[in-house]
């Protein structure tokens, strides 16, 4: 079912992208040869208005083949007859499409579900927040110069600039008025109990690390129970058990877990297992999702799309910096194993959250898509629209056979890449 679904959400954000080319091809008389859905040979075509339009017996994505696009063609309804404007209008329209998409699919899930305010849900007492003013309901506004919108976005701040002994500034809303306080972050230990869940509203279901080693597994707790109390208090989602854990973080002392299996209840009394010591900010965050109204569906559908689009370029970025490796990046066989594993943690919960996880998992790829699609890299669309508007600012092309050579450059380097990824990915899974 995985394989099914991820080819499903492939060929449609490839389709939509190659949309984007075609409308606009259309809308400047750009003569459009071929638009087909799938690969491979033709199933069924028709042609109407000089375009034929083919579905194609590999459902992989899709093509739009404009008339003189890889060939020095200066014809009436080439795309070389075209003024440089144009072109780069039709270049563009291909990852602009990949946002819309984007965009299109947030309006549904946050029309459904809501967004995740970046609201404070716990101060530890006696920390470095509590010690700054913060106090649990404020709503975090920005983080050093990063401005904050959702919940999510305090999270990454976090993951992209690690804490350390720097004073770390905010900016909060408390009461309808922003206030700016200084945090300065304290060293202390982690300890951790080997387990995983979904921070969201629903039921704390938990995967277990299966190593003897980690304290859960060792008492007998196995993947698919459910958290139902912590130390006497009780847990009802996985959001609770977020705020209770971030307000309550784990030490050396004994925890009582209170756990349902099967519909018995169970108990147990476990040690946390020490790991490191980390520096920490003291305050807990949300990252469950609340119900907005309709201008805010938009608003934050809108940012949802911004967020991917950052999220994407700091990933990239990271790459370049060393704090991100080869190994980190997935090819198609892992996202298909991401999908596959969303699919099976979801479908227990009903048809709709299956729908709401691979929608979102559609909007990371369009937007990851879109993004990768404008760097200025040879053989995709940034690469060509770097030649577009070099024509532009020189009032003349480059030569088309110098441009087609960086082209094909670029693509070799393009495969040899995807060859590494398809390799990483085979080994992370086996």
């Amino acid at each position: 079912m995985s394989v099914i679904i991820a080819i499903l959400i492939f060929s449609l954000i490839v389709v939509i992208h190659e949309l984007g080319h075609f409308l606009l091809a259309k809308k400047n008389g750009i003569g459009v040869t071929e638009f087909s859905i799938g690969m491979g040979p033709r199933l069924a075509s028709f042609v109407k208005n000089g375009t034929r339009y083919s579905l194609k017996a590999l459902p992989l994505g899709g093509s739009c083949m404009m008339l003189g696009e890889d060939e020095d063609l200066n014809d009436e309804g080439s795309f070389n007859s075209k003024p440089v404007w144009a072109r780069i209008s039709v270049i563009a329209a291909g990852p602009i499409f990949n946002f819309v998409l984007a965009f299109l699919l947030s309006l549904v899930i946050i029309g459904a579900v809501g967004y995740d305010p970046a609201s404070v849900t716990g101060v530890t007492a006696g920390g470095p927040a509590a010690a700054a003013g913060l106090m649990a309901g404020d709503t975090i506004v920005r983080i050093e110069d990063s401005k904050i919108k959702v919940g999510r976005e305090v999270d990454d701040y976090f993951r992209f600039h690690p804490l350390s002994e720097a004073m770390v500034e905010i900016t909060y809303e408390r009461d309808g008025k922003q206030y700016t306080t200084a945090i300065q972050p304290e060293l202390v230990e982690r300890y951790m109990l080997g387990l995983s869940y979904m921070a969201d509203q629903t039921a704390a279901v938990i995967e277990i690390a299966e190593e003897q080693e980690y304290p859960l597994y060792a008492a007998g707790l196995r993947s698919g129970d459910i958290i139902t109390g912590i130390n006497g208090t009780a847990i009802a989602s996985g959001s609770e058990m977020s705020e209770y854990f971030q307000a309550n973080p784990l030490t050396a002392e004994s925890v009582v877990i209170t756990y349902e299996r099967d519909g018995a209840a169970n108990t147990v009394t476990v040690t946390p297992r020490f790991v490191q010591k980390y520096y920490t900010a003291g305050f807990s965050y949300n990252l469950a999702r609340e119900k907005t109204g309709v201008l805010g569906t938009i608003r934050y559908s809108a940012h949802e799309v911004v967020y991917w689009i950052k999220y994407t370029i700091k990933s990239v970025g990271m790459l370049f910096t060393g704090g991100l490796s080869l190994n980190d990046m997935s090819g198609p066989v892992g996202i298909v194993d991401m999908i596959g594993t969303t699919y099976e943690a979801s479908k227990s919960d009903g048809g709709l959250y299956v729908f709401l996880n691979m929608a979102y998992l559609t909007i990371l790829l369009t937007a990851n898509l879109g993004v990768m699609n404008l760097l200025p890299i040879p053989a995709l669309d940034g690469g060509r629209l770097v030649f577009l508007f070099i024509e532009a600012l020189r009032g003349k092309p480059i030569s088309r056979e110098k441009e087609g050579f960086v082209h094909m450059i670029g693509l070799i380097a393009l495969m040899a890449l995807m060859v590494v990824v398809f390799f990483n990915d085979i080994v992370k899974l086996f």
